[in-house]
Formats: structure tokens, sequence, C-alpha cells
């Protein structure tokens, strides 16, 4: 298992890189400029590239029945991506195939699209993707079900959605990273769900992932970054239904719980401000 330092380097856990990239994307290196504070007109440009990932992931949402196949959702998100004049910021990143990473019920994060991977009544479903537009991206997961589900399976969204939204409101100038990271953690576990450590959230802008690393529990291994007006960052706790821990697939690409319990996550591209935060792949 990486160290959350390697995760962010390299954030698509054991990636190969085999496919060109997709044109127009930047550089798959990691950003060297250190932590970026955006000027104004930089955030507008993120607001579009939010807005656009915010209604991709609305639309699928609404789109989803049961029948339905993972490949579909994905060719959906690519297709409305380029329709509103941005591309698909993971097709191509460090070899991933596809525009959205799909995962169903146990899977926790990075799972590949496919017109094999049926979508079924009672599934928990967790789509992330993001929007590269005029030179800076967006990202955001949402996490929903599929029909009717277990009560379980409804808290364990209901708790993962409010643990995202009690991170962000840590957020303003003046606050610490790790006022995030406590504030998803007790969240989580009083609620009876563990937090996977093992992947975290990250600075996003220029670069799909940048500084700084996010962490949603207490950890001494990252930097306690002070938050400064115009960061904009991906906040995206990870919750199980049981035990934190995960493996990987044999595709290299999909995590799965250990105990194949349910995972849920959710994520939001957020702007630091003076007085508080703004987020900018608000859906609603």
């Amino acid at each position: 298992m990486k160290n959350l330092r390697d995760l962010l380097l390299n954030p698509l856990k054991n990636q190969r890189d085999k496919q060109p990239k997709t044109k127009g994307l930047p550089s798959m290196k990691k950003n060297k400029r250190g932590i970026e504070l955006k000027t104004e007109a930089e955030i507008e440009i993120m607001r579009v590239a939010g807005k656009i990932v915010a209604t991709v992931l609305k639309e699928i949402q609404e789109i989803t029945k049961p029948g339905m196949t993972t490949g579909d959702l994905d060719a959906y998100a690519e297709n409305r991506i380029r329709e509103m004049g941005a591309s698909p910021s993971f097709k191509g990143y460090h070899g991933f195939p596809a525009s959205i990473c799909a995962c169903i019920n146990d899977e926790v994060v990075h799972g590949i699209p496919s017109p094999k991977k049926v979508i079924n009544m009672g599934d928990i479903l967790k789509i992330d993707t993001g929007a590269y537009y005029n030179g800076f991206h967006g990202d955001s997961c949402i996490s929903f079900p599929v029909g009717k589900v277990k009560r379980n399976a409804v808290k364990l969204l209901e708790v993962a959605e409010v643990a995202l939204y009690k991170g962000i409101e840590q957020v303003k100038a003046g606050n610490y990273l790790m006022d995030i990271a406590i504030a998803v953690q007790d969240y989580v576990e009083k609620n009876g769900f563990s937090v996977v450590e093992n992947f975290v959230g990250h600075g996003v802008g220029r670069n799909l992932h940048e500084e700084p690393s996010v962490f949603n529990v207490r950890t001494k291994d990252l930097p306690n970054v002070e938050l400064k007006a115009g960061m904009t960052l991906a906040i995206e706790p990870i919750i199980n239904a049981g035990k934190k821990e995960t493996r990987t697939l044999k595709d290299h690409w999909t995590v799965v719980t250990v105990d194949k319990q349910l995972s849920a996550q959710f994520e939001h591209t957020v702007l630091v401000t003076n007085d508080g935060y703004e987020i900018l792949t608000q859906r609603n």
C-alpha cells in the first residue's frame, strides 16, 4: 500500500501509462509551483469547469436505471462534457481509459466503466468525473442508490454526504487542513462507519491533482497546511460501512473494500475565501 504522499503524486492508484495523453490536456507531471492561489479570472474559469461537472453528475443520476451499464454512463458523460466545450479530465490521465470512475457497492474508487458492467436495482453507484475547461479542471463525485436499497445503505449514503459538508464547513482562510479532517473523521466514526485513510483529496486547478493533500483523518504524515483565500481544493472523504482497509483488483485500477461491505464517496471542488468557501461543483 502506498503512503499518502505517493497517492498524491500518483493519485490514480497503480496506474498504467500505456495510453497516449488525451489531446488538449496538460502535462501529467507533478505540479512544481507549490500551492497556487487562483486569481479572480482563473476562479471564473473554474466556476465554468465546476458547473460542467455538476451538470453531468446531476444528469447521470437522473438517467440511471437498472439494466444500464457503467459503459453507457461513461459514453453519456464524455459526450456531455464535450458538448459543453470541455474535455474529460480523467480520460487518458495516467492511462485511465474512461471519462468517469464508476464504482458499484463494495467498489471504493477508480472503477473502470464497461459495457459488461450492468447496474442492478438495489445497487449503490458512485460516479466521479472531471472536466478540463480553458486550462483548468473541475472535479466532483456523487453516490446514489439505484431504486430501493437497504436501510444501512441509506444511512451510509447520508453519513457520507453529510461528512463532506462537515469538512467543507471548516474551509476558510486561517483554518487548517486538520480542521477538515477532524470534522470528517469525528462525524463518520460517531455514526459507526469508517473513513478510508489511504486515499486523500487534493488541490485542483491547472492540474487535476495538485498540492496540498487534503486528508480525511488525523495524521502526522502530511503537512497541516494553513488555508488561504484563492486555494481550490477537491475535498473527497470515502466512507466504508465496515473496515477501512481496501485492496486493488487485478485490473490495477479498481479498489474494493476488504470485507466486501459497501462504500460511499462524495466530492466537491471548493474555493477558499476570506470569510468561508464557495462550492464550485454545486449541483443545486
